[in-house]
């Protein structure tokens, strides 16, 4: 239980059954961090502009209209893989049947380790397991979140270090990983693609309720590579951007240099998951590169990334700045 307050901040948990921890600049929440039980990993959900526009899909914990109720794995931002030592982190969820469990794994939150806030910057750092369903201890996580306000952009950095204990821990190059974030449905590209949707009733329909000139979304890479070419293209970044209640909306996410596989393999989808994978590599460049990262026992990897979130639209040359200060910035 924590109730941590300072001028702009404040970190907000004040019954460990929530399992979540509010993340409030200027008395506005800007994202929390969660750890619910039916998710299966730990994750930053809703994660709202400054001016609190929400730019993750509401499905599955909070369904809105329009939304569409593919993978229920997809929640807000987090980070985990699709194969490690064969178990599947990335697609488990409430949907996988019981008899299937064994194939899937959980990112267990542990504790909050601490937090911190001074002027415009905060952080959150927190422990977890990886663990498989008989509840074998494949990876330790020590991950740091700093959540920093600057002008008009929402930004934030984790820090995510992944040890093996005593047993060698692989991560196969598969498609589905790494970092990611699943975004609204405006945010969406626009796309014929049938789905099943959320109607005006909270029920489930066919019939998209959401008018086609609402969904806005487009990608584009640090190397100007545009639309659904951005996925399996390398870039330092990349952008998401659309429109919102009535705003521009940006989203980028950028890749640093001391990174395994910088620069990243981008695994962004035109229905809204934005993901950045460098551990697919045979996937992403048709066999001409593996990966198949190894790690011997006692062994550690750390991979930091930056996100930002604004309400405006964010030129290519800000976007540029913004990837230059995060490789000078040290997790």
């Amino acid at each position: 239980m924590f109730n941590f307050l300072c001028p702009k901040w404040l970190f907000y948990q004040a019954f460990t059954w929530r399992k979540k921890a509010d993340i409030i600049y200027n008395k506005q929440l800007l994202t929390s961090y969660c750890y619910y039980d039916s998710i299966a990993k730990p994750f930053l959900y809703p994660v709202n502009t400054l001016d609190g526009i929400a730019v993750t899909r509401g499905y599955p914990i909070d369904p809105r209209l329009g939304d569409r109720t593919d993978h229920p794995h997809h929640v807000g931002i987090w980070m985990n893989y699709e194969s490690v030592n064969g178990i599947d982190f990335w697609n488990n969820s409430t949907a996988i049947a019981a008899e299937k469990k064994n194939r899937y794994g959980t990112v267990k939150h542990e504790k909050i380790v601490k937090t911190r806030a001074s002027g415009n910057t905060a952080s959150l750092a927190a422990t977890a397991k990886w663990v498989n369903e008989s509840g074998d201890v494949f990876l330790n996580e020590k991950s740091s979140y700093a959540f920093k306000v600057v002008g008009d952009i929402f930004i934030i950095d984790r820090a995510t270090t992944l040890s093996a204990l005593k047993n060698t821990v692989v991560f196969k190059d598969v498609k589905d990983g790494f970092f990611a974030i699943r975004v609204a449905r405006e945010l969406e590209m626009p796309s014929k693609e049938p789905g099943i949707f959320i109607d005006a009733n909270g029920n489930t329909t066919k019939t998209d309720p959401i008018a086609p000139n609402v969904i806005s979304g487009m990608y584009q890479n640090s190397n100007g590579i545009m639309g659904d070419s951005v996925w399996s293209s390398k870039a330092t970044w990349a952008t998401l951007k659309g429109s919102k209640d009535g705003k521009p909306i940006t989203i980028a996410m950028f890749d640093h240099p001391s990174n395994i596989g910088y620069p990243t393999y981008w695994h962004a989808r035109g229905y809204g998951l934005f993901a950045l994978n460098p551990l697919g590599r045979k996937i992403f460049s048709n066999g001409k590169e593996e990966l198949n990262l190894t790690l011997s026992p006692g062994k550690s990897v750390t991979f930091r990334y930056r996100i930002i979130i604004s309400s405006k639209n964010i030129d290519t040359t800000e976007l540029a700045n913004l990837s230059e200060d995060f490789k000078k910035t040290i997790l």
